[in-house]
């Protein structure tokens, strides 16, 4: 497997198991993780909106612990249908036109949404609790 491009990640307790994420089991390197200094958001200007987009859904000190992959799936699918000023002012889905971005979208069940459609609101991730109330 060749190697991808370089991720940048904040350097937090969510990443202690690096050399999974740079490894194949077979120890095929698949790619690096490079650190960005705390509060450098300069560092990492592209990601920052999806970080913001985020929070808009699960602001910071609420734990994403009761959701499961089909939730982070919708997430992501709703902050990577948002229009941004750049590239283009297109959605980042969008801009996924090769083969390949059209392939891993769907082996990701990621697709486009009407832009009417998006929601980036704690009421995206609604969830209810065993005495039947919803929580956020």
């Amino acid at each position: 497997m060749a190697e991808s491009g370089k991720k940048i990640n904040k350097n937090r307790s969510e990443l202690k198991r690096i050399g999974e994420i740079e490894f194949t089991v077979a120890v095929e390197r698949r790619t690096r993780v490079c650190y960005c200094d705390p509060q450098a958001s300069w560092q990492k200007p592209h990601i920052e909106k999806n970080h913001e987009y985020t929070r808009y859904v699960r602001p910071i000190g609420k734990s994403f612990n009761p959701y499961t992959q089909e939730d982070m799936v919708l997430l992501m699918n709703h902050i990577n249908n948002t229009k941004r000023k750049s590239p283009g002012g297109g959605a980042p889905y969008e801009l996924a036109t090769t083969g390949e971005f059209k392939k891993l979208m769907q082996v990701l069940n990621f697709h486009l949404l009407p832009a009417d459609d998006v929601n980036l609101n704690s009421k995206l991730l609604k969830r209810k609790t065993e005495n039947g109330n919803i929580s956020y």
